[in-house]
């Protein structure tokens, strides 16, 4: 394929199917609830397929793609979900045939304008997309355990691709030509042990990079200042605030 960028996740492929957080039902509740009608769905860089499953319950047919053929394989299946390998611009669909489109944690990896442009393509008139996104995770009741992982970021920070800066900035400079639209707020919840928490640290891009490029495993003292740091509980409920934009498109 011509365009493979955003392509930063295919060897940690089987991690961030077991360890990437789930997003919250009520997201996908109330995306349908503005959807124009519940037929086809397009989750755009859909990685291992946890929002396209999980769109599945509200739309007759998810069509998902994702750049990684290994991110595709390890994939969820579905029966009402289809995976595709394609880069975000050349989704493969019919003109004017999808209600909702989404990327869940992807858009910054994307060719954005191009992929804007296949989205106005491709959405029904009144058709609705969200872009959503989460930076680092918040442990409000353990503040020791997020300040662990503060520093583990500020670590690496030099290792994260560029393109991750608009998670950063919640996507304010990418464009956006689509009429807002109101969903409300949400965020994903889950109560961690030390291990799945390492799990999912080890899905960052900048780790992947750092142990390519410097040769050893930032996670090795993040691991032992984690344990140092963890409360008498097994679990740890830890949050991520997500930032999501909305629109509908206006077509004659």
């Amino acid at each position: 394929m011509a365009d493979v960028r955003g392509d930063h996740f295919s060897t940690v492929s089987a991690g961030y199917a077991t360890f990437r957080p789930r997003y919250p039902a009520s997201l996908f509740q109330a995306l349908a609830a503005v959807a124009p009608v519940h037929t086809l769905a397009w989750d755009c860089g859909c990685g291992s397929g946890q929002a396209s499953v999980a769109l599945a319950e509200w739309f007759g047919q998810v069509h998902a793609t994702d750049v990684s053929a290994a991110q595709v394989q390890a994939a969820q299946p579905h029966a009402r979900v289809t995976y595709q390998v394609a880069p975000a611009q050349e989704s493969g669909l019919p003109a004017g045939s999808v209600a909702l489109i989404t990327v869940a944690q992807a858009l910054h990896w994307f060719d954005v304008d191009a992929f804007h442009a296949e989205a106005t393509r491709v959405l029904m008139p009144g058709g609705v997309i969200a872009e959503w996104s989460y930076a680092l995770m918040e442990t409000p009741a353990h503040p020791a355990v997020g300040q662990v992982v503060n520093a583990l970021d500020a670590d690496v920070r030099a290792w994260w691709p560029p393109e991750r800066r608009h998670v950063d900035s919640h996507y304010a400079d990418l464009a956006f030509p689509f009429s807002p639209v109101d969903i409300g707020t949400h965020h994903m919840t889950v109560d961690w042990t030390q291990e799945q928490l390492l799990g999912y640290l080890a899905t960052w891009s900048a780790i992947t990079r750092v142990r390519a490029g410097q040769g050893h495993d930032p996670l090795v003292a993040c691991a032992a200042a984690l344990a140092a740091a963890w409360p008498a509980s097994d679990t740890v409920r830890v949050r991520w605030p997500l930032t999501a934009r909305v629109g509908r498109l206006a077509r004659p």
